[in-house]
């Protein structure tokens, strides 16, 4: 027995996070899809449509008259030498072999006795396609000038080049600095500095289209360079005349 003191908490579905008992499935015992493989399947049936007997009021197949020749085996036609009988074939036409008349001897030199050769007049033959191989003047030869022949003895050649200071009369084999090389301190530095002046542009007359701002457009009361902010109004209430001013102490003498 549960103490008096003491309440038993009722339970709360959406605190258990297991499945419940509707999400298992157990596979079926009746049938032939799907069925427990841990028990045994008794015999099923199924029922067909019904048949055409269309079908059976033609007989389709062969009867006894059906023969079957001698030579047909299962490895195909089995007998000698058969012959046939064609009609007559038409016989050929004229054939198309020249005569006597069209050779001409006569023509035909000696074969034994020598004779000028003899030329033919045909029709131009057609020109040759265009090769890709490079024409005679497509070659360079090298040139025979200069120390640069590979099959030939040079002479000794020269070259003009630019004005070295290496080796020349200006070359400075001292290594000092010359007079020139030495900056001069203006004399502004150490003495006292002369008057200086800079030219400057022609200054542009002002013409009458220049907008200078008149007297009305400057807001003195709006300057704000040597004040907290601009002065500022607004509209309060209406007090009345019967309030008890503020009376303060005054100062004692």
């Amino acid at each position: 027995m549960e103490d008096a003191g003491l309440k038993k908490a009722r339970m709360i579905a959406a605190h258990e996070t297991g499945p419940g008992p509707g999400c298992y499935s157990l596979p079926p015992t009746v049938g032939f899809a799907h069925h427990d493989y841990t028990r045994f399947t008794s015999p099923a049936y199924s029922f067909h449509q019904r048949l055409n007997n269309s079908l059976y009021s033609k007989d389709a197949s062969p009867g006894p008259c059906y023969y079957v020749e001698p030579e047909l085996t299962r490895f195909g036609r089995s007998r000698g030498a058969s012959y046939s009988m064609l009609a007559r074939a038409k016989p050929p036409g004229l054939p198309r072999t020249p005569g006597p008349g069209t050779y001409s001897p006569e023509r035909a030199p000696p074969p034994s006795q020598r004779r000028p050769p003899s030329f033919s007049m045909g029709a131009r033959t057609k020109p040759r396609r265009v090769d890709a191989t490079p024409a005679p003047n497509s070659y360079s030869l090298p040139s025979l000038l200069g120390p640069r022949v590979p099959s030939q003895a040079s002479s000794p050649s020269f070259s003009i080049s630019s004005w070295t200071v290496r080796g020349s009369h200006a070359e400075d084999l001292s290594r000092t600095p010359g007079p020139g090389h030495y900056a001069s301190t203006d004399l502004g530095v150490y003495l006292s500095r002369p008057p200086a002046f800079s030219m400057l542009g022609r200054l542009k007359e002002p013409t009458r289209s220049f907008l200078t701002p008149g007297p009305g457009a400057h807001s003195p009361e709006k300057v704000t360079a040597h004040r907290p902010r601009a002065p500022s109004y607004s509209l309060g209430v209406r007090h009345s005349e019967y309030l008890m001013p503020l009376v303060l102490d005054g100062p004692k003498w």
